[in-house]
This record gives structure tokens, C-alpha cells and sequence, in this order.
């Protein structure tokens, strides 16, 4: 089993077995790390795992074309552009495949990489890891657990008390402000 470090500091080690993505189970504690599944290829955006389903018809209409390609298509905004890197307000952040709630504004800090960063999610379950070994790297991508929406990925560089950096595209969430 792969430890995805976190909060215990060390970097993902590769698949032995797959190439690409592999599927990452995230504990029921959400703040333990997340452990590999046994290889099976790549773990798609719309597998039947997730519980909310749409046709891709049914993704082009909702989404702009920018939020298609990042949340269906695990593109990546370029830094500084997406119009929450710099955003302070209070409030929740959800997805914007399907709503839910995956970051408070109390963990965004400012990581001085362009997109917005949160030490910790929402709530536990509320965000996938899965190992990303594209672009020649080993990363892990992060995908909201509910209709596998690509957020972005989650480095081990974050302040306390996670010392993680969920570094989020600006296309994949939504604001929804709170007095």
C-alpha cells in the first residue's frame, strides 16, 4: 500500500503495476492517508462508482467550456487567471459538478502559486486521491468524491495543521458566501 503523505510528510511512491492513474480509497477519516486499490487501469471521471451521474451532453450543457475541460478532462487553469486564486470572502467553496461542499474559506492561505490553496477539506470523504504519474511526475490529483470532478492536486507543503496544500483550479469550485 502507497501512503499519499498525509501529514506524514513523504512523497508518493509510483505504481509498481500501472502507468497513468491509479484509484486512491480515501479513509473514512478523511484526514488519514488515502492507499491504493489493486491496479485496474485508469479510474475515469465518470465511473459508475460515483453517485452522481451525468452524460457528457449533460456536462457540456452545465459547464462552461473552461469548467468542462478542468473538471471533465482534468485540465488545469493557468496560475493567477481563475477568479478565486484571490479571493477572501467567507464562505464555502463547492464543486461545480454537483454542489457539494468541499472547502471552508478559514483553510484557504495565500501558497503564492497562482490557484487557490486550503489546508484541509470541508469534511472527511468529501475529496478522492488518486495518484497521478502524467507529465512525468508523481502527483496526487484530488477529485470531489461525489462525480469525480478534477479539483487539482495535494501537495505535502502546506502550513499546520495538515501541512497540506490542496492546490484547487478556480474552474472546478464555486462561492457560496456566509454572513
Amino acid at each position: 500500500m502507497t501512503n499519499l503523505f498525509k501529514r506524514s510528510g513523504a512523497a508518493p511512491e509510483p505504481p509498481e503495476s500501472t502507468l497513468g492513474r491509479s484509484r486512491v480509497d480515501s479513509t473514512p477519516s478523511g484526514g488519514g492517508g488515502g492507499h491504493l486499490s489493486p491496479p485496474g487501469g485508469p479510474h475515469p471521471h465518470d465511473d459508475p462508482r460515483y453517485t452522481v451521474q451525468k452524460t457528457d451532453a449533460q456536462w457540456r450543457e452545465q459547464l462552461d467550456p473552461m469548467q468542462f475541460k478542468v473538471a471533465r478532462q482534468a485540465a488545469t487553469e493557468r496560475p493567477f487567471t481563475g477568479k478565486f486564486w484571490d479571493h477572501w470572502d467567507n464562505g464555502v467553496y463547492r464543486c461545480v459538478g454537483c454542489n457539494t461542499e468541499l472547502f471552508r474559506s478559514e483553510t484557504k492561505f495565500d501558497a503564492g502559486c497562482g490557484w487557490p490553496s486550503y489546508y484541509d477539506e470541508i469534511a472527511p470523504g468529501r475529496v478522492e486521491r488518486i495518484v497521478d504519474a502524467t507529465l512525468g511526475m508523481v502527483r496526487v490529483e484530488v477529485r470531489c468524491a461525489a462525480c469525480g470532478t478534477h479539483l487539482g492536486h495535494v501537495f505535502d507543503d502546506g502550513p499546520q495543521p495538515t501541512g497540506e496544500r490542496y492546490c484547487i483550479n478556480s474552474a472546478a469550485i464555486e462561492f457560496q458566501a456566509k454572513p
